[in-house]
């Protein structure tokens, strides 16, 4: 995700027709949209009813359209001198933790000026809405960053209202290195939240495929689902994590027996040679869990049978590929002999990753739009699932 300079207000996305699919489009400063599982179709009718895959992926788009409205009555009522996060407006948070979670990413902790309770409000409805984030602001360069809050882990983050992301150092990234050079309680100032995808009541179902940091919205999307489950409904989700080295994943053990499928490296672009054997399925059990592993399995134990996860990693040779997906919606397949309206495909990392899995997105008067699905997933034909790149 490329840095972006500062826009005043809160814009709601706008949803428009091309060719026959329905395009999430939002002003240039926005960074997610949606996109149909199956191939671009020719222009219906106005008259005819869309078909029930494009019903499902509408359904997505008008949750993620009516998120995008969250936070407006906070704004008509704060004033300048509130500690309460706001999507109109910056406001000072303070770091007060940053643990490293591999040799270039780390686990930083935000608190706001005070807590008053202000902000818990705020929080549960974005959480309860879907995958949300807010920007930070490098105030030398006047330039943000969009990031992803993780799912708290402790009551005590809860009750001093803490936001905690998982952030790589990059060496090219202007406020990647401006946050990584901060001293502790140095200020960041923060706006949002903003809704990047709202996940339907109705889902069941989610499959996300992640690279290096996108793991933070599947653990948003993990914990927004999975908080749904009651008596009579279990919703599942499956992750698979692909990393540049084992250390971003240390500790992680694979759920399901993994086949590795070498392809050219999503990260560098290049080519990377094929493995000479299979991709480990599980971590030595004495090695060091990263933080971000130790979250997984948390979730995992806390929904059992609800909430599986895989590992690749680059320099190992393993990737995902096409059998990694269709395990896991072909389970669900069998589960649910009816055509599914309940299922969606989640996408997040970096550009070059998304573009590999399904298609990169486009740039259009101004907007970023999904962009036509391409990639391994287009190949796969899945009818039955929408998909969202993040």
């Amino acid at each position: 995700m490329k840095p972006r300079s500062f826009s005043q207000g809160f814009s709601r996305y706008n949803v428009s027709s091309i060719g026959g699919r329905l395009l999430t489009r939002r002003p240039r400063f926005r960074t997610s949209s949606s996109s149909s599982a199956a191939s671009s179709s020719s222009s219906s009718s106005s008259s005819s009813p869309p078909p029930p895959r494009s019903r499902r992926w509408v359904q997505v788009a008008l949750v993620t359209t009516a998120a995008a409205g969250i936070g407006a009555y906070i704004r008509s009522e704060q004033g300048s001198g509130s500690s309460t996060l706001s999507p109109s407006r910056f406001t000072p948070y303070y770091l007060v933790s940053r643990e490293p979670v591999s040799s270039s990413g780390s686990i930083f902790t935000l608190q706001p000026p005070k807590a008053d309770g202000s902000n818990r409000a705020v929080y549960e409805e974005a959480w309860t809405t879907g995958i949300w984030s807010v920007m930070f602001k490098q105030p030398q360069l006047q330039i943000g960053r969009d990031y992803t809050p993780l799912p708290s882990t402790s009551p005590e983050e809860e009750e001093d209202e803490c936001l905690r992301f998982f952030i790589r150092r990059d060496p090219h990234g202007e406020v990647s290195r401006y946050l990584h050079n901060l001293d502790m309680g140095s200020p960041i100032e923060v706006r949002g939240p903003r809704v990047e995808c709202g996940i339907p009541p109705n889902t069941q179902h989610i499959l996300f495929v992640a690279g290096g940091t996108g793991i933070a919205p599947a653990l948003q999307a993990a914990h927004t689902l999975l908080r749904r489950t009651d008596q009579t409904r279990k919703p599942r989700i499956h992750i698979l994590w692909a990393n540049r080295n084992r250390d971003d994943c240390s500790g992680g053990i694979n759920d399901t027996v993994v086949t590795p499928a070498p392809q050219r490296s999503w990260f560098f672009g290049r080519s990377t040679p094929p493995a000479t054997s299979p991709a480990p399925v599980a971590s030595p059990l004495n090695q060091t869990r990263s933080l971000i592993v130790r979250e997984l399995e948390a979730l995992r134990a806390q929904y059992p049978g609800q909430m599986t996860v895989d590992y690749f990693v680059d320099e190992e040779g393993s990737a995902i590929g096409k059998q990694a997906i269709l395990d896991f919606t072909k389970s669900v397949g069998l589960s649910s002999p009816k055509p599914s309206q309940d299922s969606l495909i989640l996408v997040s990392g970096p550009e070059g990753f998304i573009s590999y899995m399904a298609g990169p997105k486009l740039w259009a008067e101004g907007m970023e739009l999904q962009g036509p699905l391409r990639g391994i997933i287009k190949e796969l034909d899945l009818k039955d699932w929408a998909v969202w790149k993040l």
